[in-house]
């Protein structure tokens, strides 16, 4: 198996990305980053880690309006800049903590347009975990009360948010599956299985 590699999932909610992001992680025996990107931002800018989450509200709620894009371009605003705190830069000190942690160790990265970020590495498996509806709706219901017409209109938004925030930040489509090295249908694979797809893509890269 390749010596150091990094695994970025992009997944539609419901659909168990993250899921198969801790399996993953655990059977490879690598580390695996989510939430914790954003503490290693906070940590390392010295910018409270609230911030980080307040800009992630306000994207959900202010993205699909803006007319603009503001592609990443690899940037980080220096502390006295006046803008150090504004969402786009937040963003860019996540994406230097992304950048980071691929370096420094084979890892499991969940989400934040990982997959772009780290475009020019040629260590870098990018995964997108799909699955139809109604599929996501019974996995969902099986973990929330919630009816399955709130259900349905929650994997809306949140899917359409994502979208969004992925264009905006990389002007790619996010359900293109041009991005993507694997694409992973849940509904036809259990997650040991997707897990094993993965595994067997790492080999075949290996033996070329």
């Amino acid at each position: 198996m390749k010596k150091h590699f990094v695994i970025t999932i992009a997944r539609g909610y419901g659909s168990g990305g993250r899921t198969i992001g801790r399996m993953l992680a655990e059977k490879l025996g690598i580390s695996y980053y989510d939430r914790e990107i954003v503490r290693k931002a906070s940590e390392d800018s010295g910018i409270n880690e609230a911030l980080f989450n307040q800009a992630d509200e306000k994207l959900k709620k202010n993205l699909l309006g803006k007319l603009r894009r503001k592609k990443y371009d690899g940037s980080v605003l220096p502390p006295e800049s006046s803008a150090f705190v504004s969402d786009d830069n937040l963003f860019n000190l996540q994406a230097k903590m992304i950048k980071e942690v691929a370096e420094k160790e084979s890892c499991v990265i969940v989400g934040r347009c990982a997959d772009y970020i780290l475009k020019d590495r040629d260590d870098v498996i990018s995964l997108y975990v799909h699955a139809p509806m109604e599929h996501c709706l019974d996995t969902l219901e099986s973990m929330f009360s919630e009816s399955r017409k709130d259900l349905r209109k929650k994997v809306e938004d949140i899917d359409k948010h994502r979208a969004a925030y992925y264009k905006y930040y990389t002007g790619r489509d996010w359900n293109d599956a041009h991005n993507y090295n694997l694409c992973i249908d849940t509904s036809k694979l259990t997650f040991e299985q997707g897990v094993e797809m993965v595994e067997a893509y790492l080999k075949i890269l290996d033996e070329q």
